[in-house]
């Protein structure tokens, strides 16, 4: 014990060596658009390419960085300007070295003694946010996802109408019900499962045909469950779904919720960011009305997963109440500081990242006109894309977009002038699978598809990298068309 148990010199090296491999592997091939985007592999071959086995020795240097270069080569680069396939993309410089602050600083910022610049720091970004919103006060906490943040609204709202439920359970309580849309997250429903509140009591509430909540139908659904004797107490609005990219009417359905007495939550994860441009601000209009918000900046804004915001309207300390407990071993009341900046039991977590470090990274070197810009220009990107798809033969648009999803069918050659027949959309309905897994191995590019509703596979193109130009989107097209012809 006379010596450390580490060669730090040794570490220093390895970790300067590690620096050089993600700057070359991670962040320059990750971002150029004449790399591949994946270099595709089956299951078997990779497992034996990376040779994953832990045994009892450890490996050198070398060997050590060949594996830091083999993770980053054989990984999908989500950097590259041609990665669509997710509603989080590419690479920001900024927000990456906020992500290396966190991860040496390796704290959690549960108690201001351990973390008093990341707790100050949080505070702040979380504050920005709730002004974007339209709050002057309130409180939040950084969640691990968007879907934890959902849930965690689930659970406040449920504390606020029934305190004893956090002591008592679910045994004295009526049967509760909740109201999200047909489009809304899927988190919803784990939520309830989660929380105890069961998947039968998530009523799923009708849309129009551009995929938004209907508020007269969300009334009528409250009136029904009520008669049938459930207590409701919770309704979920969607800004920006998942598939259709569609905005909620916020005002219409806060005034359903004021006439019942409910809670209502915003699913922001997704269009929140859109709070940041005036341009594009009124999609949310209403957000302020709201009791509670999820909001993804590791989406839209790029930040980097993972960075998800709950935002909440009440400021007497409801968040504390819900979740606190008071371990006398983690939160002391009779420290020498002000322990009302020790906020982590405002979380069910004990230890959390500090995800809003990148994302107050970000916001200093880009600033809130910066960020808007890039929202700005996300749409501008997508505009010109929806003329295009206009423009070209074989591309036919599922609806017009009211954001930044464009969702769209390529139709081959073989199946062009046959719509009429059910035949047709059985078979257009392989034709994006197969696409994407020609796409996929040859690694040129990477974009989402699903089915949805009656409507079969279609495409989901969804742009948020600042780094995608004109060559990139036209580039998008022609590869669906060559990939796609001879099907």
């Amino acid at each position: 014990l006379d010596d450390p148990g580490l060669d730090l010199a040794a570490g220093e090296e390895f970790l300067q060596e590690v620096f050089q491999v993600l700057l070359e592997e991670g962040v320059r091939k990750g971002t150029d658009v004449t790399q591949k985007v994946c270099d595709w592999k089956e299951p078997q071959e990779l497992r034996e390419l990376l040779d994953l086995e832990l045994r009892n020795e450890g490996e050198g240097q070398e060997r050590l960085l060949q594996r830091c270069r083999d993770v980053l080569r054989l990984s999908v680069r989500t950097g590259h300007p041609r990665f669509f396939n997710q509603l989080f993309s590419g690479l920001d410089h900024h927000a990456l070295a906020g992500r290396f602050l966190t991860e040496t600083l390796n704290t959690s910022p549960y108690t201001y003694e351990v973390a008093p610049v990341l707790v100050l720091l949080e505070e702040q970004v979380l504050a920005k946010l709730r002004e974007l919103v339209g709050w002057s006060s309130g409180d939040g906490i950084f969640a691990p996802g968007g879907s934890m943040s959902n849930m965690l609204a689930m659970n406040v709202a449920r504390f606020q109408r029934f305190p004893e439920s956090r002591s008592k359970g679910t045994w004295h309580l009526p049967r509760l019900a909740l109201f999200a849309s047909q489009e809304s997250h899927y988190s919803i429903l784990k939520g309830a499962a989660l929380l105890g509140i069961g998947t039968d009591n998530v009523h799923l509430v009708q849309t129009d045909e551009r995929g938004k909540m209907i508020p007269e139908e969300l009334e009528k659904e409250i009136q029904r469950v009520k008669a049938e004797g459930s207590e409701p107490f919770f309704v979920c609005a969607t800004s920006g779904t998942t598939v259709l990219g569609s905005f909620d009417p916020l005002d219409a359905i806060a005034d359903v919720c004021a006439r019942h007495g409910l809670w209502l939550h915003v699913d922001a994860a997704w269009g929140g960011s859109a709070l940041l441009s005036p341009q594009f601000r009124h999609l949310l209009a209403g957000i302020h009305r709201s009791d509670s918000v999820t909001w993804n900046p590791h989406k839209l804004l790029m930040v980097g997963l993972q960075c998800s915001a709950f935002l909440l309207r009440d400021s007497s300390g409801l968040l504390q109440r819900c979740h606190g407990v008071g371990a006398t071993y983690l939160f002391q009341r009779d420290k020498f500081y002000d322990v009302s900046l020790d906020t982590g039991d405002k979380s069910p977590q004990c230890g959390r990242r500090a995800d809003g470090l990148k994302l107050w990274m970000l916001w200093k070197a880009a600033g809130t006109r910066g960020l808007a810009r890039r929202v700005e220009r996300a749409l501008a990107a997508t505009r010109y894309l929806l003329e295009q798809v206009k423009r070209r033969e074989g591309f036919r648009l599922v609806m017009e977009p009211e954001f930044i999803n464009l969702c769209f069918w390529f139709i081959p050659p073989s199946l062009r002038g046959q719509d009429s027949s059910p035949e047709f959309w059985d078979k257009l309905g392989k034709v994006a699978p197969a696409i994407k897994e020609r796409m996929i191995r040859r690694g040129s590019m990477m974009v989402g598809y699903q089915p949805h509703g009656s409507r079969v596979n279609f495409f989901r193109q969804i742009i948020t990298n600042p780094a995608v130009t004109r060559q990139d989107l036209d580039f998008f097209l022609d590869e669906i068309q060559e990939l796609g012809w001879d099907l």
